[in-house]
C-alpha cells in the first residue's frame, strides 16, 4: 500500500501524517476488499439460502470500509469530528460482519479470512480514532 507516502506529500500534513489512521486507511481498504470476495464466495456455496445474512454483512461492512478509507484520506481542510464518527461507524461494522462470519468460519476458510480481516480493521479503526482524540 502506498497511503503513508501519498498522505506525507499532502501540502497540509507536512510530513507529519498519523501513522494509526494511515493504516486504518489500509486495513479498511484490506477489508472492503475481502469483504466482497467473501459476500461473492457465499454466493457460490451450494448452501447459499442459509448465508444470506454473511452477504448482507459483508456487503455492508464493504461499503463502510470504503467510505471510512475515503474519508479518511482526505487532508485538505479539517473535518475529524466526521472522521471519528466514521471510524466508529466501519469499528461497529467490522465487529458485527466479523461476528457472523465466525459462525461459518467452521465450513467456509473465505469466512474465516473475512472474520480476521474484519477484526484487525476493527482495532485499527479503534486505535486511529483514540490517536485522533490525543491531538
Amino acid at each position: 500500500m502506498h497511503a503513508m507516502e501519498m498522505i506525507r506529500t499532502h501540502p497540509q500534513v507536512r510530513g507529519n501524517a498519523n501513522d494509526a489512521l494511515v493504516r486504518c486507511i489500509e486495513e479498511c481498504l484490506d477489508c472492503a476488499q475481502l469483504c466482497t470476495a467473501c459476500a461473492d464466495a457465499c454466493l457460490g456455496e451450494g448452501m447459499v439460502q442459509q448465508l444470506t445474512q454473511c452477504i448482507r454483512l459483508d456487503l455492508d461492512c464493504a461499503d463502510v470500509c470504503g467510505a471510512t478509507a475515503s474519508v479518511a484520506s482526505r487532508r485538505t481542510g479539517s473535518n475529524e469530528g466526521v472522521i471519528v464518527a466514521m471510524l466508529a461507524a466501519c469499528e461497529t461494522a467490522c465487529r458485527v460482519c466479523a461476528e457472523e462470519c465466525e459462525r461459518h468460519a467452521g465450513h467456509h476458510a473465505h469466512c474465516r479470512i473475512c472474520a480476521e480481516a474484519c477484526r484487525r480493521c476493527e482495532r485499527a479503526c479503534a486505535e486511529a480514532a483514540g490517536s485522533m482524540r490525543r491531538h
